[in-house]
């Protein structure tokens, strides 16, 4: 048996599809610290690829367990966007059509884990003294009304 086809993430031959889960309790959101480019060391939802038959609502589930411990229950999508990362010679170093789902907090404590930094429930006031990704202050801010 061979192994899958993958598509690297650096520099891939394809865009990757993505997706983010937006979880809120106690008026908190659960945020996550990435640890990876091209992101690293900013504040975003939780979120990763999705793997081959794994609907968009299990992938947002399984990224977010693995990211930070908590348990979701994924909804429908509140945003789509492609990110794409390019290096010094115009080559593209990421590319990632990402959807963003609205999500249900189930249990758990968030602890980082996987490709975390960091992860807790930050409140719409520690938003702005955090470096938190631009599309994922735009959707809080716009779609949810928070922070």
């Amino acid at each position: 048996m061979t192994a899958p086809d993958r598509c690297p993430k650096e520099y891939p031959v394809r865009p990757a599809l993505a997706v983010g889960a937006v979880v809120f309790k106690d008026n908190r959101v659960l945020l996550v610290k990435r640890g990876n480019p091209p992101a690293r060391g900013v504040w975003a939802i939780p979120g990763g690829s999705v793997e081959l038959g794994e609907s968009l609502q299990k992938a947002a589930e399984r990224e977010v367990l693995e990211e930070t411990g908590i348990v979701i229950k994924a909804g429908e999508p509140v945003l789509s966007f492609e990110s794409i990362h390019r290096d010094d010679n115009d080559r593209v170093r990421f590319h990632y059509y990402i959807v963003d789902l609205a999500a249900t907090y189930i249990s758990g404590e968030p602890s980082p884990g996987d490709d975390a930094l960091d992860a807790g429930w930050i409140s719409g006031e520690a938003l702005g003294r955090l470096n938190v990704n631009p599309i994922t202050l735009k959707l809080l801010r716009q779609t949810f009304n928070f922070g």
